[in-house]
């Protein structure tokens, strides 16, 4: 059993391997999960989260590490979950963007993380906002979230960060991509990585159409900028930052910020408390109780709705 207090304590302290089995104990569910979560309930809320999504191959790793380059220049301590897609075999993960992200390993104002999918759909890991909270209550100050390549309707990350960066790439079919339903809609910021290769400037146009097209913002509203980056080369990065702290700006100024928050925080209750009913539901396959509500929907007795509502109230008054 870990000494739970302690490595809170270690965390806080810019320790890596504390943040590091904090989150190895939030990845595994263990048992001490609640504890985990009780200890950093009074220290998160802090860091600034920004998810960074986009189809495979558009750069989201080395925009990620320009990002984190351009915070570390601001002083400002920087936390990085990479969520890379699960081997269907062994469970476990590639980890590239650890490879790709380097040279910030020695930085001791930068930690990063890659977690595993572990099957579950949507771009993020199931343990996804527990290790956000870990690495928000470590101190980081701006918590950047990469998700795998997604498509068109795994946006999830848009549930979990204050602010959704959406990379597309020219040639890659993004911009008709765009045009589906998902993908506008999550967006606070648009990035056009590798502009410096051809139809980088078509692929901003195409976008900015397909933004104003979908457009019902009123005076005042947030419109999601469009930066044209070559993250490799960092270019462009400095004006994603300034995109970024202009959105959580507006953010704050107009309430949006703690609303998000409010939303993140009850869909991760909701969360918990339906794994949780789940699982007592799997404990009940042979139950006497299941078996006796099926023989009466078979006798037509009872229909399948009635015999649920019956099975969730014996679970929630048991």
């Amino acid at each position: 059993m870990q000494d739970v207090a302690s490595l809170v304590t270690q965390a806080r302290e810019g320790r890596p391997r504390a943040v590091a089995r904090l989150i190895s104990l939030v990845e595994g569910a263990s048992p001490q999960l609640r504890e985990v979560m009780a200890a950093l309930a009074p220290l998160a809320g802090n860091a600034y989260v920004v998810g960074l999504t986009g189809s495979p191959g558009v750069g989201k790793s080395t925009c990620t590490s320009a990002l984190v380059t351009a915070y570390r220049r601001q002083g400002r301590r920087v936390g990085v979950l990479a969520v890379d897609p699960s081997s269907p075999f062994s469970g476990g993960a590639l980890l590239g963007d650890r490879v790709r992200m380097s040279d910030h390993a020695s930085d001791p104002g930068v930690y990063i993380r890659s977690m595993a999918t572990r099957g579950h759909l949507g771009g993020l890991a199931w343990a996804a906002p527990q290790a956000i909270r870990v690495l928000d209550a470590a101190g980081c100050d701006v918590v950047l979230v990469e998700t795998v390549g997604v498509g068109q309707s795994e946006v999830e990350i848009a549930s979990q960060a204050d602010t959704s960066v959406v990379l597309l790439a020219p040639g890659m079919g993004d911009g008709i991509q765009a045009a589906k339903a998902g993908i506008l809609e999550i967006g606070d910021v648009y990035v056009v990585n590798k502009a410096d290769r051809d139809g980088a400037d078509a692929t901003a146009r195409e976008l900015n159409h397909m933004l104003g097209l979908g457009e019902s913002r009123g005076p005042g509203d947030w419109r999601p900028p469009i930066v044209k980056t070559v993250a490799a080369r960092e270019e462009g990065i400095d004006e994603v930052v300034e995109a970024l702290e202009k959105h959580r700006a507006w953010m704050e100024e107009r309430g949006v910020l703690a609303e998000r928050r409010l939303a993140r925080a009850s869909r991760e209750v909701e969360t918990i408390a339906v794994t949780a009913l789940r699982a007592r539901i799997a404990d009940l396959h042979g139950d006497r109780r299941l078996s006796a509500l099926a023989e009466r929907i078979v006798a037509g007795d009872l229909d399948p709705y009635q015999a649920a509502d019956s099975l969730v109230k014996g679970l929630t008054e048991g």
